[in-house]
């Protein structure tokens, strides 16, 4: 009785057209189990793997916390009352361990309920500073890593709402820190102030400025007044033993970096007009270099608002941009600047030519390479040994490039010229160390450079290590991992010349692990952390990467999950879960970067936790859409899309493990976009779930995703990709859910709210859940386990226990 009870009060919850009254619920125990599991820490350690830093945090915030007060300028989320992000993930417990052994050490003098961020090694890695938010504001510390051991340098005056506030000098024995300045302004109450005149925006005759629609941008002066004040601050030098003293006054400080030599410091501060269109980081700037004194050594850049660029992913401002300190020379500048006026369409043998010039910065400014394709990038290493990197969106092409940065004269080699969705071709990434300067430069020993790569193939992951001769090219292996039954990665070098490497290995139910890999030595590894699974209930799941084929000859995989209590024999309901990617070419789209060896992790917004609910869960299906050629991927992403979801449901029907009718699609940001999309063309899934979505294209009229035309040049594939303009087709069950604080580019919380008016007018059945105070992503434990709870609810009425309907209805839509 109370069960067939709780079912028709569902029933009347689910069924109705009124907003609901509904508190945050809780999904079932064996979700809830696995949700509420333990995190593990964090890990930060020295370059050296001798010292270990162990952060620790809650999986979650609170709905409290997304609570505090918040404002959104410039593309920006503040708290003004502690001045710092209001999204800031904060850890609240740290430990040390030293020389790779024993246990972690608690550490001495932190304050209690601490809420730690923006934490930075000092350049001898001997400390590391972090910030504590308290209710007034937010306080620098430093670590002691030796001896294990905190202290606070500042008061709870601390800017950090555009980012770590602090920078550490050379000598690593004092940093520049932003603080709040003493005359900053009261700021405007924007829901109580009294306007004063209209919001008058305006657009010159034949300038274009064809913006992405960013959110949280500034709307009015009085966004514009607050933007200014909250991004003020005053720079002070304090020192380890907590003296403090002015070292710059207010102004709207964005960027510090101190030269290698430690003589020189550039910062870029915001310049005025703002802007109504752009983030912050399009607004004017300057950037200028100072002695370590504070003195003025040179003003290097001004740049102009941003509101302009040419149309294109690979469109680029003229002038000086990427300006950076090279890291193997004690005070050297280089920049690079467009050779094509930043527009994509202008045909030129090299887009980019990189520039260098020597402090104090009144010399001769010398040409370093030009590039074919868009700069992206050095490694420096030598004065005679350098990397550098282009890349070129259209093509998805990428370039390597050995030069010789004393010499412009000699030609630069291309080491590597290839498609960056490759994987199985990815020669790897050259291994960095850590120069006199305690700067990362490339690791060059005797003409030899080493490279670490994922060694993805059919086969599987087996990442490697190679030396390659820079003279000759040619590359020699030195190790390859060999694990069948886990998963390694190789994740820095601590010494390629004595081969000693910081690897990371893990099972399907076994957590993730770090250890020392000596690749020279028949003991090959030394255990760094021992982490414990903290997910029982679903460690012996059976799991498996399924491979299979679209009605095209397209190969697919996606990583599959059978129930926990799974029988053979029995069909059950399955859930798709996937992410729709752009390719270029068909053979990038068919690799598979997926391993069952894989550590089962069901993170918020996993559909893994279903495994415990009696489901089949597809994970990570590949949803590739492919355009060759002049073809763009999105001219036919309506019959690929469908042709992915057939082809998977095909694959897990053949292998008798489900019953087809009962299979739910799900997804998230694009995921969701989609759900939508497959609910309305085909007759393939039971139900759906879309969070976070975008689903009217025309409300992204300059370009969404991966489609760089606008909505005038290619009206057809707005209209086609749109699910809303869909609507009237769509009678498939759907779940939206999205944050009534969404700050992702296009996906307005108004795109769930009309595409739910859309399908509800036309009598669709749907529920519209929206999340308060959440972002594109969800943060508050009560959010996320009311959104298990309406995923669960929503499967197991439309799926698990939907009637079977037979029907003669082909795949397409008509």
């Amino acid at each position: 009785m109370k069960s067939l009870l709780t079912c028709c009060l569902f029933l009347f919850v689910i069924s109705g057209y009124a907003q609901e009254n509904l508190t945050y619920q809780k999904p079932h125990q064996n979700i809830l189990e696995l949700a509420e599991a333990p995190l593990a820490p964090s890990v930060r350690m020295d370059s050296k793997g001798e010292n270990i830093v162990f952060l620790y945090r809650s999986a979650y915030k609170t709905i409290e916390e997304l609570s505090e007060t918040e404002m959104r300028l410039g593309g920006l989320r503040i708290n003004p009352v502690t001045n710092i992000g209001s999204r800031t993930r904060y850890y609240t417990n740290i430990e040390v361990r030293n020389n790779q052994k024993g246990n972690p050490k608690t550490v001495a003098g932190l304050p209690e309920n601490g809420r730690y961020a923006n934490f930075s090694w000092s350049p001898n890695q001997k400390y590391m500073t972090f910030t504590n938010t308290v209710t007034s504001g937010a306080e620098l510390w430093v670590l002691d890593i030796l001896k294990a051991s905190a202290k606070k340098l500042t008061d709870a005056k601390l800017n950090a709402n555009m980012g770590n506030p602090a920078v550490w000098l050379k000598n690593s024995e004092a940093l520049l820190v932003k603080m709040l300045p003493e005359n900053r302004k009261a700021l405007i109450n924007t829901k109580e102030a009294v306007p004063t005149g209209p919001t008058i925006s305006v657009s010159e005759a034949g300038v274009k400025a064809q913006n992405r629609t960013y959110q949280d941008l500034l709307k009015n002066p009085n966004d514009e007044h607050n933007f200014e004040q909250l991004a003020q601050s005053e720079l002070y030098k304090v020192t380890l033993d907590g003296n403090t003293s002015l070292w710059k006054s207010t102004a709207m400080y964005r960027g510090l970096s101190f030269s290698p030599d430690g003589n020189y410091v550039m910062i870029t501060t915001i310049d005025k007009p703002f802007s109504y269109l752009v983030p912050y980081y399009r607004f004017p700037s300057e950037t200028s270099v100072y002695k370590a004194n504070g003195d003025l050594v040179k003003s290097m850049l001004q740049v102009p608002l941003i509101e302009d660029l040419p149309q294109g992913f690979m469109a680029e401002r003229t002038g000086m941009r990427d300006l950076n300190w090279r890291n193997d020379k004690p005070a050297t500048l280089y920049w690079a600047e467009v050779l094509d006026g930043g527009d994509p369409e202008n045909k030129v043998p090299f887009r980019d030519e990189v520039f260098q010039q020597d402090a104090p910065f009144t010399g001769k400014v010398s040409s370093l390479l030009k590039t074919k394709d868009r700069f992206s990038g050095i490694t420096w290493g030598t004065d005679n040994v350098a990397i550098a990197n282009d890349y070129w969106w259209n093509t998805r092409n990428t370039r390597t490039y050995l030069f010789n940065p004393s010499n412009a004269k000699q030609e630069p080699t291309v080491l590597f010229d290839r498609n960056y969705q490759d994987v199985y071709s990815n020669p790897g990434s050259f291994v960095y160390t850590k120069n006199d300067f305690n700067e990362y430069v490339l690791d060059v020993d005797s003409n030899k450079a080493y490279l670490i790569g994922d060694g993805y193939s059919d086969a599987g992951k087996f990442p490697f290590i190679d030396e390659m001769n820079l003279e000759t090219q040619k590359t020699t292996r030195l190790y390859q991992s060999t694990l069948t039954d886990k998963v390694e990665s190789i994740s820095s070098a601590i010494s390629a010349k004595d081969g000693t490497f910081l690897v990371r290995i893990e099972s399907k139910n076994e957590f993730p692990n770090y250890y020392i890999r000596h690749i020279k030595k028949r003991k090959s590894l030394t255990p760094l952390t021992t982490f414990e699974n903290p997910f029982k209930s679903i460690q012996n799941v059976k799991k498996e990467v399924i491979n299979y084929k679209r009605d095209d000859g397209l190969d697919l995989s996606g990583t599959l999950y059978l129930p926990t209590d799974y029988e053979k024999g029995k069909k059950y309901p399955m859930i798709l879960w996937a992410y729709p990617r752009e390719f270029k070419d068909k053979s990038s789209a068919s690799q598979n970067t997926s391993s069952s060896n894989e550590f089962t992790y069901p993170y918020y917004g996993s559909p893994i936790y279903w495994v415990t609910r009696g489901y089949v869960v597809l994970d990570d299906a590949a949803f590739p859409i492919i355009g060759e050629g002049d073809e763009q991927p999105n001219d036919t992403f309506i019959k690929q899309l469908v042709g992915n979801g057939k082809a998977a449901i095909d694959a897990v029907d053949a292998l008798g493990y489900i019953d087809r009718d009962r299979v739910a699609v799900g997804g998230h940001s694009y995921g969701a976009f989609m759900t939508a999309n497959l609910l309305a063309h085909s007759n393939l899934f039971a139900a759906g779930i879309a969070r976070s979505g975008a689903y009217n294209r025309t409300l992204t009229p300059f370009g969404f995703q991966s489609e760089e035309r606008n909505y005038w040049e290619a009206p057809e594939i707005y209209y086609n990709m749109s699910p809303f303009m869909h609507a009237d087709t769509m009678k498939t069950p759907l779940l939206l859910i999205h944050g009534e604080a969404d700050n992702n580019s296009g996906t307005y919380p108004l795109q769930s709210e009309r595409y739910f008016n859309a399908l509800k007018g036309l009598g669709a059945p749907v529920r519209l859940v929206m999340l308060p105070r959440e972002s594109h992503g969800y943060a508050a434990k009560e959010s996320i386990l009311h959104m298990l709870w309406e995923q669960d609810e929503w499967l197991e009425r439309y799926v698990k226990n939907k009637a079977v309907v037979t029907t003669s209805e082909d795949t397409m839509k008509e």
